[in-house]
């Protein structure tokens, strides 16, 4: 439950989720003066005297934000079945790391394609983040089931 260190690993890991969800995604200036956005709606390309073109679709980013933020919810819950808990919290390991790949492969992308730098980078550090409180959560889980194992060894 929530006085648990991990599930405040796990409540944060999903804010940082929905909080990655808010905005457009990141910002890159061409050489052109115009600028490209990733947002959830597509890869956007602004130029000073039109509206926006549509150039690519960033599904994947959308998905995977939404599943790490409902799976450590789910996470959340499950602190009676420790073993399946410790199961999920290693999937949503790799779903974070395919996170942090995606986000650099569509940056990778806008760059090479368009010749773009990047105008807003922060919304990066939070995948970095959530690796992080993921790692720790995983690791309140496996300490918690340790130390039951070590009770469960003295009876």
């Amino acid at each position: 439950m929530i006085q648990r260190i991990q599930s405040l690993y796990l409540l944060l890991t999903s804010l940082f989720s929905l909080l990655f969800l808010n905005g457009p995604i990141l910002t890159f200036f061409d050489n052109s003066g115009s600028f490209v956005k990733i947002t959830y709606s597509g890869i956007l390309k602004y130029t000073a005297n039109s509206d926006p073109v549509k150039t690519g679709e960033v599904w994947p980013v959308l998905t995977l934000a939404l599943l790490i933020a409902l799976l450590s919810l789910i996470i959340i819950f499950l602190y009676k079945n420790r073993v399946f808990q410790m199961l999920l919290a290693r999937i949503l390991i790799l779903l974070v790391s395919a996170f942090i790949g995606t986000c650099l492969i569509y940056s990778y992308i806008v760059i090479s394609k368009f010749e773009a730098s990047f105008a807003s980078w922060y919304k990066l550090i939070i995948p970095i983040i959530q690796m992080i409180l993921s790692l720790l959560a995983y690791g309140g889980i496996k300490k918690d089931d340790d130390l039951v194992k070590s009770y469960d060894r003295l009876r």
